[in-house]
């Protein structure tokens, strides 16, 4: 492993380096990567235009399979931006809470786009016109997860809001497939605010195991093709309580 960067930044430790090995594959990688191994974006620097990690192509799968002709969206959370370069002819507003992510992104991972807005995501899209978006991407973590003020009931109904009629809005969330209690109250909270849930999960040896878990909410039907969903499996889901804001 060659070190390229570390500092511990307002949000994060972060650390970029390059390996010849990630998750078992030979070959010449560059790491963005937060604390306690929370890798947040990795790219193949023999191939840059390839997406290295399954949850972002199954994402771009469900974007394009369910309208392949959008024009607008809004991502929270930019990580080395894996989606908005690969779809580098859609209007992407980006809201990123870290200015040092977005700094390293274009420093050591080529990305070129000047569409971040350093900020809270929610408060940044709270700014935003109704009925402006076809996607709103939810893609945030910290060292404990998805902030809560992400997967409120009170913010699933923000996002309907700023949707398109026929928009989806589509979260990338750490967890169990098998009755997870977080995962179980995100997708009940969702369904209050959309009339079509669908979630996905990547094959774990043992059901404690955690992994990516997809969820799709939209106003219209969901659709798919198995075969381009990087190995992600549609999964039933246990009714869970609802979210609330902390007040």
């Amino acid at each position: 492993m060659q070190l390229l960067f570390k500092e511990i930044s307002d949000n994060h430790e972060i650390t970029v380096y390059d390996t010849n090995e990630l998750y078992g594959e030979k070959g010449n990688f560059r790491v963005l990567q937060f604390l306690n191994e929370a890798i947040q974006g990795a790219m193949d620097l023999d191939h840059p235009e390839r997406v290295m990690f399954e949850y972002p192509r199954a994402i771009i799968h469900l974007m394009d399979f369910n309208d392949s002709s959008f024009k607008d969206v809004f991502l929270i959370g930019h990580g080395i931006g894996t989606i908005a370069s690969y779809f580098s002819d859609k209007r992407f507003k980006v809201a990123e809470l870290d200015k040092k992510v977005v700094e390293l992104s274009k420093q050591y991972f080529g990305y070129s786009k000047d569409n971040v807005l350093i900020g809270d995501g929610r408060h940044i899209m709270e700014n935003e016109e109704p009925d402006t978006y076809d996607f709103i991407i939810l893609d945030a973590f910290t060292e404990k997860g998805t902030p809560s003020q992400l997967i409120s009931k009170e913010f699933f109904q923000l996002t309907s809001d700023k949707l398109h009629s026929y928009g989806s809005v589509i979260m990338n969330l750490i967890g169990r497939s098998d009755n997870d209690n977080l995962i179980n109250a995100i997708h009940s909270t969702l369904q209050e605010s959309y009339n079509y849930t669908k979630t996905f999960s990547l094959p774990v040896e043992g059901v404690h195991d955690i992994q990516n878990v997809i969820i799709i909410g939209s106003h219209q039907p969901i659709h798919y093709e198995a075969r381009y969903m990087a190995g992600f499996n549609e999964i039933n889901l246990n009714e869970g309580h609802i979210i609330w804001d902390k007040i």
